[in-house]
Order: C-alpha cells, then structure tokens, then sequence
C-alpha cells in the first residue's frame, strides 16, 4: 500500500494543531475533539504515519482541518515595494559571474555535506563526525571508520548516504536544494523579473514532478491540481505553511538582482506566496536579500544579514530569532554552545520550520565571519534541516569569496563541475553553464515594467 507522506489529513491535523499553537491561536477545542475520537498528537517525523486512520477519523480530520483554516489572516502592508535599496555597486559581468559560479558550486556543496545526516538529532551528527576525527566538523561526513553500533543509533539518511559519503561522490545528485533555484532559473526566462506567483504555479505543473516536492510544496502542488488556485495553494489543509521550503527557493531571486536587496525581496515573495505564508514568506524574503547584497560583491556579512532584516517585520517571529542567534554569535566563542543554546530556545519548533533554521544559519555566518567552510561546516553541525540549512550558507559564503577558485578544492573538485536533477533541461548541466545563465538573467532590465505589489500576513 502507498502511504503518500505530507498529505494524509489524519497526519496533517498534528501539524495544524502545531502551526496554529504557534500563530498564538486558541486551538483548545479542536484538540479536545480530536483526542476524544482517539486521534494522535504526534505528527510523523517521517511525514506519514504507518497504517491509515478508520474512515471515520479520517472524515473528522478533514473536517477539523477546515476549521482550523477558516479565519482569514490579518495583513501586513509595510513590506518593500520594488526599489533598489542596500549597497549600490556598479556589477562588471566578468566579477559578477566569478561569484555567481562561486555561489552555484556553493549552494551545492553546503547542500552535499549535509544529505548524510538530515533528520538526524544533534547528538548523532556530532557522534558520527568525531567517530571519525571530523569534529569540530571540517570536511565531508564518511562511513568508514565509524562503529557498527553508532550506525545502528544513528543511520546514515537512506536515500542520500549513497551518494553524499565522502567516499560516494561522484558529481552533485539530485536535492530540492538544487531543483528550485534550476526551476527558477526557467521561470525567470520565461517570464522576466515580473512574473506573477500564478506563473510559478503553472511552471510546477509543467516541470516538477510531483514526487520531488515535500511538505508545503506538495499540499500546494495537490491543491493546484484539486482546482485551488494561489494564494489559497498556500493555506488549504497546509500545516507547513511557516515551513522552510520558500526559503531554499530565495537564491536566485538573490542572485538576479545584486545590489537590490528590496527587488530581490519582493520577487520573492511572490514566488513563497504559492505555498507560505507569514514567516515561511519571511524566510524566503530575508534570504532573496541577504544573497542580493552578497551579490553586489560587498564581502561583509554582517552588513549582508543586517540587510536582510530589513525587508521583513521587525517583530516577527523569524526577525527575533535571527537578531538573537546572530547577537549569541557575537558574544560566544565556542559555536557548539551556540547551538546548544538554540537548541534550547528553539526546539519546539519542528525540525524543518524555518524560524530556528533561519537562526542557525544566520547563527553559522555570523560566527565563521563569512568565510566559506566555517559557514557550511557551522550551519551542518547544528542540526535540524542540514542540507538546506548547509545549501543557503554556502551560497552566500560563495557570493562573499567572490571567485570559484577561492572555494577550498576538497569542496568543488568532487562536484564534477555537473548537477542531477530531473528537471528537464538541467540534468548533468555545469555550475560554469549555470553562472553564465544566472549572470544574463542578472544582467537583465525590466525598468519600463510595473512590479506587482504586494501584502503579507504578520502572525505573532
């Protein structure tokens, strides 16, 4: 029997409940009812729980989803409209493209060290990489060398250990990490800088296959093919909606237009409003500006992260937890205590949310001061979603070392200059042919046209 993770209502409803708890919503009633019909509180790590609920569990599940998302969210109207902003730099194409290729080769070497130990706990990623004498971590994860018990505690991820192990790599294989900004890339030469989130959605449908899409992107993706159209994709029956998924989709919207933190912002929002709301559209937001001052070759990172906070509400709950990651970052020395500490303050959250991965990532940069292994390594070690938390650092580490040659070859030269992706058109393609795509489209005007304005909903 199939069990279709991300989808089923009676997994979903744990989720809700979760999200909804989180907005500061009273979802006490709800709960009660749930309970009482013998319903689970535990949402599935695994994104699916293993036997299917009785139809009637099911029936009450959907019928309490809709409940829960029926209250419409206020609005937030104070998000940038277009306009350059940031560092303003005149971008010679030649040193434009040295750091685009960087952060391509970048983003997909954060993106490989992490595979082998996403969904890991923080303990099993640090017992696997000192088994090896990789800890602090400082290169590629490997299985020889570990002890059979500590593999049986902590299993390498199934479906990456082949091919992300040091001694497995051979090219950059296939990750969600690498498809979007590839997607991206096509919708962005299909449409210009201006396309709207229902262009995006078309895009999916054309060019992503269904299977490749997980939590939020796939309730959107099956909400699409339900009828339900965007900005709704976004909010029916989609508990992940704060999740991370619009986030690791920010990089080109960054890397197309260096200088204009504010143009990147909103271009990424409408590309988050397909399937996030809140502080998922916040996350996606902070990144597109973030890499955009990357991009304009200033090499300060905290000028970068400064940035990026600028393009979402100050009291939201993402915007809180980068200031006191990056605030922690400045005032420890030792990044595992870091960790710890966000661990701490932020566990609650699912593993995949984007708010404590928003903060260790900015955490990461911050304590490595930009440089590009301390970046990757840092993001890795601290957990939760490791390869994008890895995929993002390393592209905005990349942009910051401004040439593909000032990348340490140990984390290039097993990339092969290719990427797998079944995106069609992109399988085996070069990160070289990649940045002279990125750098064209960045080179790109769209000054005689109008952006689409746009809203976000503030939820505490």
């Amino acid at each position: 029997m199939i069990r279709l993770t991300w989808v089923q209502p009676e997994d979903l409803l744990g989720h809700e409940l979760r999200q909804a708890q989180e907005e500061g919503r009273d979802t006490s009633a709800v709960r009660a009812r749930w309970l009482a019909a013998g319903g689970s509180l535990t949402p599935p790590r695994s994104g699916a729980s293993p036997t299917p609920a009785s139809p009637h569990l099911r029936a009450l599940a959907e019928h309490l989803l809709a409940e829960l998302t029926e209250r419409p969210p206020p609005l937030w109207a104070g998000v940038p409209q277009g306009g350059t902003g940031g560092h303003n730099a005149t971008h010679r194409p030649k040193a434009l493209r040295h750091r685009l290729h960087a952060a391509w080769l970048g983003r997909a070497a954060g993106c490989l060290l992490g595979k082998p130990v996403e969904k890991l706990p923080l303990t099993g990623i640090r017992s696997l990489a000192k088994a090896t004498g990789n800890w602090p971590l400082n290169t590629w994860f490997t299985a020889e060398g570990v002890p059979r018990d500590l593999k049986q505690a902590y299993p390498w991820n199934k479906r990456s250990a082949t091919t992300s192990l040091a001694e497995n790599i051979k090219g950059m294989p296939e990750d969600d990490d690498l498809n979007y900004p590839l997607l991206n890339l096509r919708l962005l030469q299909r449409h210009g800088k201006t396309f709207t989130t229902t262009d995006v959605a078309r895009l999916w449908l054309d060019e992503l296959p269904a299977a490749r899409t997980f939590t939020a992107e796939r309730i959107a993706y099956r909400n699409l093919l339900n009828g339900i159209e965007p900005p709704h994709t976004a909010t029916h029956h989609n508990p992940f909606r704060e999740w991370i998924g619009a986030l690791i989709r920010a990089d080109v919207h960054g890397w197309t237009n260096p200088g204009a933190p504010a143009k990147a912002a909103e271009q990424a929002h409408r590309d988050a409003a397909l399937t996030h709301t809140a502080n998922g559209v916040y996350g996606a937001m902070f990144a597109a500006a973030t890499i955009a001052e990357a991009a304009a070759g200033t090499g300060d990172v905290h000028h970068c992260l400064r940035t990026g906070l600028t393009v979402v509400p100050p009291e939201s709950r993402l915007a809180r937890a980068v200031r006191h990651s990056i605030q922690l970052a400045r005032e420890q020395s030792q990044f595992d205590h870091i960790v710890d500490e966000l661990h701490t303050t932020y566990g609650h959250y699912h593993w995949v949310h984007v708010v404590p991965n928003a903060a260790l990532l900015s955490a990461a940069l911050t304590h490595a001061e930009g440089d590009f292994t301390g970046s990757i390594t840092r993001a890795v070690s601290g957990g939760w979603d490791t390869d994008s938390n890895g995929a993002t650092a390393g592209s905005i580490a990349g942009l910051l070392a401004g040439h593909p040659d000032a990348l340490p070859d140990r984390w290039t030269s097993p990339l092969e200059n290719r990427v797998a992706s079944s995106v069609a058109g992109f399988d085996g393609i070069g990160f070289d042919t990649l940045a002279d795509l990125t750098t064209e489209l960045a080179q790109e005007t769209n000054e005689t046209n109008e952006t689409n304005a746009i809203q976000e909903t503030d939820l505490p």
